[in-house]
């Protein structure tokens, strides 16, 4: 995800301090994650210097003075273009978990063995994921669903792989 674009999009919503921003970013997207301070002073700072951002007022405080920040129009210009380009599909075609599986095979070690304590760890993330689907709002369930969609084409890979082990093991050692 683009922290820049993700700001942007919420100071076109309405201007905000870094405080502010850092919230409604953890409110919004941060459930896994939360945004560190840092990283959005860096990012609104990065924003302020290619023109996306302007300071709307600066507010005296007890500590540093807090600027609230507004977006430009070539700010909302990018969103707009942000927007309207798709984001690459991401098929995974050599994943961590397939090198294990051949490298397995090839060290003599039981590779079925790893398939069996992956689809483990999925089940339990998809337990973790329903539970939390079914005590959040809209968004946390849309969020919840996109892992477990994902997570369930991963555990049909794990059974495919799983019933093509010996052939695989045939291959990889030729």
């Amino acid at each position: 995800m683009s922290l820049g674009h993700t700001i942007l999009g919420l100071l076109e919503r309405q201007p905000s301090h870094g405080y502010d921003i850092k919230r409604a970013y953890d409110q919004r997207f941060g459930h896994d994650r939360a945004l560190h301070y840092g990283q959005v002073y860096a990012t609104l700072s990065r924003l302020l210097k290619n023109g996306l951002i302007e300071v709307e007022s600066v507010e005296p405080g007890e500590g540093p003075e807090r600027k609230r920040y507004t977006i430009t129009e070539a700010g909302v210009t990018d969103v707009q273009q942000w927007f309207s380009r798709p984001e690459p599909a991401e098929p995974y075609l050599q994943s961590t978990l397939y090198t294990k599986v051949v490298l397995a095979l090839l060290t003599g070690r039981p590779a079925a063995d790893i398939l069996d304590t992956q689809r483990g760890e999925h089940l339990r993330l998809m337990r973790e994921l329903t539970r939390r689907k079914l005590d959040g709002d809209l968004a946390d369930q849309l969020v919840c669903d996109h892992a477990l969609f994902h997570l369930e084409a991963d555990l049909r890979w794990l059974e495919l792989t799983a019933a093509r082990l010996d052939e695989l093991a045939t291959e990889v050692r030729r």
